[in-house]
């Protein structure tokens, strides 16, 4: 008879192979409620056996609240993006292109649909998924791996055979249009912000930091190139293929062409064809086949030689301007929005359209009523862009821009060289206030990861929060209210007390001075060195920073002559927040790199780069973002990017090394 942990493994393999059916062969056997029942077998047995855990267990695609922070991955193999084409022509001369690079030697292209999500690279080691990587900058990604293994078009477990022991597969984690319109119907009766397209929601589902919101939003996944040393096939669409055979999930809309004319007969047949798939498309990927080929076209700074993307171009609609309404944001800046009846658009149903501002709205002439033009570029956030005037009702009223905040009423109002009408009520106007601490508690900003804007707007509505400072008041009991949450509100209240390490220049970021950004702030913060220098600061003075211009300039004082703003900032002061810089970024080591800008790129082994560019500035340099003729030089670590190196040796800028830039400072 079988014992518990024979029935744990039968259960695993059985559960794998339903998964596999199910999302990727769309070929289920059993019914979802037996599907549960194995499931729920599965999860008790594991509580029971301990000993027995499995990471690749079917139950760990439930997800977990675990996962706080992702780790920066190197890429084995760069991920590059593709180089756009837009037209028939562009598509020929690149067909000519890679024949006069081949020396006219026959060629084949693989035609892929272009799925418009987050790339993702995963590597499997004996059949088995050990990691899982966004693109990044191509050099480096995040990595998501216990993410990825929610995602059940994603074997964890590979049900095939014939693999090799090591490989690299990459694709396009996805979220179908089913799932997106379900997830903006749940934030809508939320009223949480909506998800423009379905590739930002997916991007935002898999960088969440709790794996259980992953598991519950129905990403899918299409895999498109495999990569190793020890490939079944010379093809690309035969390796392709041979890892459809392995369990992945391989689009069916792929192609191996021989003539430019068979290229463009597919792009004009998924043209259209694409409308009825279940996944959001942006355009056709044409790789040649062959990579021995591959590797003799080679590539330029930024892409291959031997792939090109195809982009379709956007879909448009006619449908009827039925009301504008308008939202407030963090800065007061009051946004309309035009409310349409519904059109399907690129796949999805239609009701609202940004119209941006007030000089937007009068440059159509817009009229309640009017019958508008609205496309979704690469399934973007809707806009419109034109008016039927032979359409429009004789008593159409033309769109008035309101003179009153919406939620608050007070007068608006319009800065000198600003398109944008503002509500000046910050301190007393809902969706600025809460959207000043969603702002505050951001990753890039305090880094309160327990809380997030629904929990913001429970808080506001109950009245333990008004303003960022009130956050440092919060204890556990407000928190729990009915006793039932004591965990998750300890959990709260130590991430709130953890933020007060959070070093200044995030603390100047969060505070949401209009115009200053993360990199503004960062200049900020070095510069003035503490929250008492820059408040104290003088328009002369805040322009001798560099990046900080005159219109900035001017919001920062604005900001701090607020005195409510001040007495926010003293309370931030008294709740020992970091309002200096510490004296390791303060202390001056030396002058070795003065006058000296420095690029960095690249992965490093002994500090991050963040230290590197504090080590740079302690010792006199300056950091810069683009290489240029006046670069002094490229402190590189592993992986460099490919353009960054090009460029370099164009402009014959040195490159340093990690080791040999630690000497430099240290002699």
């Amino acid at each position: 008879m079988m014992n518990e942990k024979q029935r744990i493994e039968q259960l695993r393999e059985e559960l794998h192979a339903h998964n596999y059916r199910y999302y990727v062969l769309n070929q289920p056997t059993i019914g979802d409620q037996e599907f549960d029942m194995l499931m729920h077998e599965l999860q008790d047995l594991e509580a029971r056996h301990p000993e027995m855990y499995d990471a690749n267990s079917p139950t760990q695609r439930v997800g977990s609240d675990l996962q706080k922070e992702f780790r920066q991955v190197p890429h084995r193999y760069p991920m590059l993006s593709l180089a756009n084409t837009y037209s028939e022509q562009d598509v020929r001369d690149w067909y000519e292109s890679v024949s006069k690079g081949l020396a006219g030697e026959p060629f084949e292209v693989c035609c892929e649909m272009k799925y418009d999500g987050l790339s993702i690279s995963l590597t499997y080691v004996d059949g088995r998924l050990t990691q899982a990587v966004t693109r990044g900058d191509g050099v480096q990604g995040d990595d998501v791996t216990q993410n990825v293994k929610t995602i059940r078009a994603i074997p964890l477990i590979l049900p095939g055979q014939g693999y090799p022991r090591e490989f690299e597969i990459r694709g396009e984690v996805l979220m179908p249009w089913t799932s997106f319109e379900r997830l903006n119907r749940e934030r809508e009766a939320a009223e949480e912000p909506l998800f423009a397209n379905p590739r930002n929601a997916a991007s935002g589902t898999l960088k969440s930091l709790d794996s259980r919101v992953v598991a519950q939003r129905g990403l899918d996944a299409y895999l498109y190139y495999l990569l190793g040393e020890e490939l079944p096939a010379e093809g690309h669409y035969e390796n392709l293929e041979e890892a459809r055979r392995w369990g992945f999930k391989i689009s069916e809309g792929m192609k191996k062409v021989k003539t430019v004319e068979e290229v463009l007969a597919f792009i004009d047949y998924w043209d259209t064809a694409r409308k009825n798939l279940p996944v959001a498309t942006d355009g056709i990927v044409l790789k040649v086949n062959s990579l021995r080929q591959q590797r003799s076209l080679g590539f330029t700074a930024k892409s291959p030689r031997w792939a090109i993307a195809y982009k379709f171009k956007a879909e448009r609609a006619r449908t009827r301007l039925l009301e504008v309404t308008y939202q407030v944001g963090r800065t007061g800046a009051v946004t309309p929005v035009a409310n349409m009846e519904p059109v399907q658009l690129a796949g999805t149903t239609v009701r609202r359209a940004t119209l941006n501002n007030e000089d937007f709205i009068r440059s159509f002439d817009l009229h309640l009523g009017d019958t508008v033009y609205v496309e979704k570029g690469g399934e973007i956030i809707p806009k419109i862009v034109g008016v039927d005037i032979d359409e429009r009702p004789i008593i159409a009223q033309p769109v008035q821009f309101i003179k009153r905040c919406p939620e608050c009423g007070t007068p608006l109002v319009r800065y000198e060289g600003e398109a944008a009408w503002y509500c000046p009520n910050d301190a007393g106007c809902p969706p600025q206030i809460k959207g000043r601490i969603e702002h505050f508690i951001a990753r890039k900003a305090m880094n309160i990861d327990s809380l997030g804007p629904e929990t913001v707007d429970d808080y506001y509505r109950r009245g333990l929060i008004h303003n960022v400072a009130d956050l440092y008041d919060i204890d556990v009991q407000q928190i729990n209210g009915d006793g039932s949450r004591t965990k998750s509100a300890q959990r709260i209240v130590n991430g709130i007390a953890r933020s007060k390490e959070v070093p200044f220049e995030r603390v100047v970021f969060a505070l949401g001075i209009r115009f200053v950004g993360e990199t503004s702030a960062r200049l900020l913060a070095r510069h003035f060195r503490s929250m008492d220098a820059l408040m104290a600061a003088g328009l002369e003075e805040l322009q001798e920073v560099e990046g900080i211009g005159l219109v900035m300039a001017r919001s920062i004082i604005g900001y701090f002559h607020n005195e409510e703003n001040r007495r926010i900032v003293e309370r931030l002061r008294g709740y020992g927040l970091q309002f200096a810089l510490s004296e390791a970024q303060t202390a001056a080591a030396s002058d070795r790199l003065a006058g000296q800008s420095v690029v960095i790129s690249g992965v490093f082994q002994h500090h991050s780069r963040d230290e590197y560019k504090l080590l740079i500035e302690q010792h006199g340099g300056k950091n810069v973002g683009s290489i240029s003729g006046k670069t002094s030089f490229i402190l590189a670590g592993d992986n460099m990017g490919p353009s960054k190196l090009e460029k370099a040796r164009k402009l014959g800028v040195r490159i340093v090394g990690e080791d040999e830039f630690l000497q430099m400072i240290q002699d």
